[in-house]
């Protein structure tokens, strides 16, 4: 393009043009219409402005290429950022609670010790506190009527929520849910705030006041986060529920905040309260006296019961933090997909429990640990799942793998990692382009799929290594796959009719990249040789029947003469081509100049047999031995009833015995290059082939008879 930005000045000084503040395109182009000469010009400027356009485009994207890692670490940095302000407002909030109760704690403690001070304290309280909130702090029959009187108006929980003398109606308002992916408004809903569950509602269309249940969320696996404002997004919230969350928004910002406090209070309350029941349900009771007896014989029996050492029950103490803190603790972990802390955790508890006798605090633990263990089995379940990215190969499942382990469950892991695999291996295989040339794609398809068993096999070997029962699994998984890679093949190589050397090579590719298996100690080739050997067998058939019909073809056009090669060249190809199939004593059999002392028919039939022959020994495999046996026995066959019916029919003794010359040629040249070509090939001798070439004596001892030696 000579009229690019190669010229610098005019380039250079069209950049700073375009690239001015006050550039404007109208102006210029009306002053480059007067300014130009005709449409020639305008084109040449059209040129430079698209070149100038695609070298900025090239900058740009040079620009992007060199700033992208850094665009991805300051994604990370900030994913990393976010996670720690969460946690840190999780510690924050912690704090604030543990403050406010020990304040409480103390302000009770002084209540017990001065009552006259704790009826001051109830004296100065806040007069402006609305009068609901004073009876429900005063009368705890007056909030259970309170919530009985709210919850008739919902429809649908009346089964949900039993009554209990403790739960209480705690905070209730309006709010609107939004969708958390594309922040577009659902539905109004009402939330009542027990002191330990949130129930929401929907409201009935044309009942004012009247709801219907949707949701009920027990305290102990909520989470509350702050949602910042981005208007017009604003005055929201989020309710994290593993495996959901909800938005909603408030009224107003008052009434945000009011929601968030009591939320958090609520929650705090219950954690108090289910820990002073444990802390109760852990103190040793004391034994009931029993009644005096008059039976003098009991004291007897009282001081032998005496001397016994009285075994006392063990307490298990599950008043420490960590413990009282570990559901939230998991959910946390699960939400953040920290899978490897939620395990460490597990196995903390169960590591100290494991001595400890099975209390009912100790059931309802394990209970509420259950719960997040199903939890996070299903989350590690759906890491696995084919519908998950297939990328990254076999490494990208270890970690959801070895967290399955290590919970317990090794065979659901097998399953869902072989499962995997699967779906990776024919999505790889779907997405190879199937090429012209028929072993190029082989050459392809062959790589793709040995190597990911390879890798898949290796990277079972480390993640199952201590599980020798999943090993079974894998080789039926490795035997299901080799079905599904033969399905392939056979579909490119055998239904599209390819020709049998095409064939040949193929499988020949096939099985030698299927010993590469062998350096992880796994042989599969007998299953290929089982699921390849149906079309082989036809491969083979059908080849032999084409060399049957072109062989009677020939014979049915046959004049018994000798073929003239016309020149040199042409005789010493022939004497290559007869040498590369094993006859090493053709030279006896070729004339004066350019003359073979044979039939067309006969070397012709000899090239195609032993061709035949070469590669049907690449295909061979044990299974396939009578099969290639007898297509060579039904090839030869042809040509010697030819043979022996010409020798039968034929009057005239100079071709007479030109037909005998190829009889022989036949009978002590050809067929012996078969037998041993194939005895070599397989490994032991042929008797049919034998059988067939002793017949040929009963020809060579009385040619003149008319019976036949076939």
């Amino acid at each position: 393009m000579a009229l690019s930005l190669g010229e610098g000045g005019g380039g250079s000084r069209l950049r700073r043009q375009l690239e001015s503040g006050g550039f404007a395109a109208g102006e210029y182009v009306k002053q480059l219409s007067q300014q130009s000469d005709g449409d020639r010009d305008l084109q040449e400027h059209r040129q430079r402005i698209q070149a100038l356009s695609e070298e900025t485009a090239q900058s740009l994207k040079r620009n992007v290429y060199q700033n992208y890692r850094q665009f991805i670490e300051t994604a990370r940095e900030i994913s990393y950022l976010e996670s720690e302000m969460y946690q840190l407002s999780h510690i924050l909030t912690e704090q604030k609670g543990i403050m406010e109760a020990v304040t409480q704690a103390l302000l009770l403690q002084a209540d017990r010790d001065d009552p006259a001070l704790s009826a001051r304290r109830a004296a100065a309280a806040d007069p402006f506190l609305p009068l609901s909130a004073k009876d429900a702090a005063a009368n705890e029959e007056g909030r259970q009527r309170t919530l009985t009187t709210l919850l008739e108006k919902v429809e649908g929980c009346r089964d949900l929520l039993p009554e209990s003398p403790g739960k209480y109606l705690v905070y209730n308002g309006d709010l609107v849910e939004y969708d958390a992916d594309h922040m577009a408004q659902i539905q109004r809903v009402h939330a009542f705030l027990m002191n330990d569950c949130l129930l929401v509602a929907t409201a009935l269309p044309n009942r004012r006041g009247a709801y219907r249940y949707d949701a009920l969320y027990p305290l102990d696996g909520l989470a509350v986060v702050n949602v910042k404002d981005n208007p017009p997004m604003k005055d929201m919230f989020k309710l994290l529920m593993f495996p959901e969350s909800r938005i909603f928004q408030a009224e107003n910002a008052k009434i945000k905040k009011e929601w968030l406090e009591v939320l958090e209070e609520t929650k705090r309350n219950r954690a108090l309260s289910e820990k002073r029941r444990l802390e109760q349900e852990a103190l040793p009771r004391p034994a009931p006296t029993p009644p005096e007896s008059t039976n003098p014989f009991d004291e007897d029996e009282d001081e032998e019961e005496e001397d016994e050492p009285s075994a006392e029950e063990e307490v298990v103490d599950l008043s420490l933090e960590w413990i009282q803190e570990l559901p939230e603790d998991l959910d946390v972990c699960i939400a953040q997909r920290d899978f490897e802390g939620a395990v460490d955790l597990l196995d903390k508890l169960n590591e100290y429990l494991a001595d400890k006798p099975v209390s009912q605090p100790v059931k309802e633990l394990r209970a509420k640990v259950d719960e997040r263990v199903r939890q996070l089995t299903d989350v590690l379940v759906f890491e696995l799942s084919p519908d998950r990215s297939l990328r990254g190969g076999p490494r990208a499942t270890r970690r959801a793998v070895s967290q399955l382990i290590r919970l317990g469950q090794s065979t659901k892991a097998c399953e869902l990692f072989l499962k995997n695999r699967a779906a990776a291996v024919q999505t790889a295989i779907r997405q190879l382009r199937i090429e012209g040339a028929t072993l190029l794609y082989i050459h392809k398809l062959c790589h793709v799929f040995f190597t990911s068993l390879l890798e898949t096999a290796r990277e079972f070997e480390t993640d199952f290594a201590g599980n020798n029962g999943c090993y079974s699994a894998f080789v039926v998984w490795a035997r299901s796959s080799m079905r599904m890679f033969v399905d392939a093949f056979s579909k490119q190589v055998f239904d599209s009719k390819e020709s049998l050397s095409t064939a040949a090579e193929c499988v020949k590719v096939a099985k030698e990249h299927c010993k590469q298996l062998s350096e992880i100690g796994l042989d599969l080739t007998f299953i290929i040789h089982a699921l390849l050997v149906k079309d082989i067998k036809g491969a083979l058939q059908s080849y032999k029947d084409i060399i049957i019909e072109a062989t009677k073809h020939r014979n049915s056009e046959e004049m018994w003469r000798k073929m003239n090669l016309m020149t040199p060249e042409a005789l010493g190809k022939l004497r290559e081509e007869m040498r590369s199939c094993g006859v090493g004593n053709f030279d006896q059999y070729t004339g004066d100049d350019c003359w073979v002392n044979l039939s067309y028919t006969v070397v012709a039939f000899t090239k195609q047999t032993m061709a035949f022959l070469e590669e049907a020994l690449k295909l061979y495999f044990p299974e396939l031995h009578m099969v290639l046996l007898e297509s060579l026995v039904e090839i030869i066959l042809v040509a010697v009833q030819h043979v022996d019916y010409s020798l039968r029919c034929e009057q005239d003794p100079e071709k007479k015995a030109f037909i005998r010359q190829n009889a022989s040629f036949l009978y002590e040249t050809v067929l012996p290059v078969v037998e041993k070509r194939f005895e070599e090939g397989v490994g032991k001798p042929a008797k049919q082939l034998q059988d067939l070439r002793n017949a040929s004596r009963l020809m060579r001892v009385n040619p003149e008879s008319t019976t036949s030696v076939v």
